[in-house]
């Protein structure tokens, strides 16, 4: 896929995102408000919080696009994963608030939900999933870690309007049953929100920063990039490959062996080729190659 292309597409899904968590955090607050949901209002503040994210992905994937420089040799590629960490760092400040909202709803005066809190936690399930299938399913084409992460914050969002569901509806029929107590079902499903929120805040941090750790990928990952090099001719032997993700590409260092008795020229024309090799294969943006000579051992 060119770059171009790439990019038009990442930019357009978070555009969606931008626009879509507005909608939904408006209706939701406002319905939140009229209609006495405790729960409801803190799917709202997650939501306005994935606006937030969707900006912070946006801003990611523009940084990104930026070509190599002297500063920066290997491309920006990292500033997604960067956006990813900002982005489950907004989503655990966003948890901790949820669940202290919700908290103090328990020392406060509370009556029954009104039925418009439903048909709007229904109509943000169904918005929501669709939104993740559709980030999820493109950021894991595009090879994404800021699209796949802020996929997963619309997903945190189904479960956590789900909770809200499920309190709502215990709140209601608490009211109508004139069970008391099930009214304080609704910010029970608050604090539910808040601990989804949180761990998924977790996780996902928790991936991004491994990725920007510079983690080198695992063998059966890398076969592949092996393959093409043991399938050029002259190579006499795959002393070491090693291949580091570098936001949404890759960067290959690897060190082959070729007859000891060709010319320096002729040895670089073989590393040439493999580098053109991998080079042509999806999202290998950068090939370094060391000649070694087939009869000595692994060298440096």
């Amino acid at each position: 896929m060119e770059k171009e292309e790439r990019f038009r597409q990442a930019e357009f899904a978070a555009a969606v995102g931008v626009i879509g968590n507005i909608v939904l955090a408006i209706v939701k607050g406002v319905a939140g408000v009229v209609g006495h949901s405790k729960a409801l209002l803190a799917d709202a503040v997650h939501s306005a919080s994935d606006v937030a994210g969707s900006m912070a992905v946006w801003v990611g994937l523009r940084a990104a696009k930026r070509p190599p420089d002297e500063d920066h040799p290997y491309g920006h590629g990292k500033a997604e994963s960067i956006a990813a960490i900002v982005v489950a760092v907004l989503l655990f400040i966003v948890g901790i608030e949820i669940g202290r909202s919700s908290f103090q709803a328990f020392f406060q005066p509370l009556q029954p939900p009104e039925a418009i809190t439903v048909y709007v936690v229904l109509i943000s399930i169904m918005v929501k999933e669709a939104m993740f299938r559709y980030k999820y399913r493109l950021g894991k084409k595009l090879k994404s870690d800021a699209i796949i992460v802020n996929s997963y914050e619309h997903r945190s969002d189904v479960f956590s309007s789900i909770a809200a569901l499920v309190g709502i509806g215990a709140a209601m029929a608490g009211g109508a049953w004139k069970i008391e107590w099930l009214v304080y079902a609704d910010p029970v499903a608050g604090l539910f929100v808040s601990v989804l929120v949180i761990k998924m805040a977790w996780t996902l941090g928790k991936e991004s920063i491994h990725t920007m750790l510079d983690h080198v990928l695992h063998e059966e990952e890398t076969e592949p990039f092996r393959q093409v090099v043991l399938q050029t001719p002259e190579v006499k032997q795959l002393h070491e490959l090693h291949a580091r993700e570098h936001g949404h590409y890759v960067i290959i260092d690897l060190k082959i062996a070729v007859d000891p008795t060709l010319t320096v020229e002729e040895g670089h024309r073989i590393g040439k080729k493999v580098k053109e090799r991998l080079l042509a294969l999806p999202n290998v943006a950068d090939v370094m190659v060391h000649i070694n000579p087939h009869y000595a051992k692994k060298t440096d």
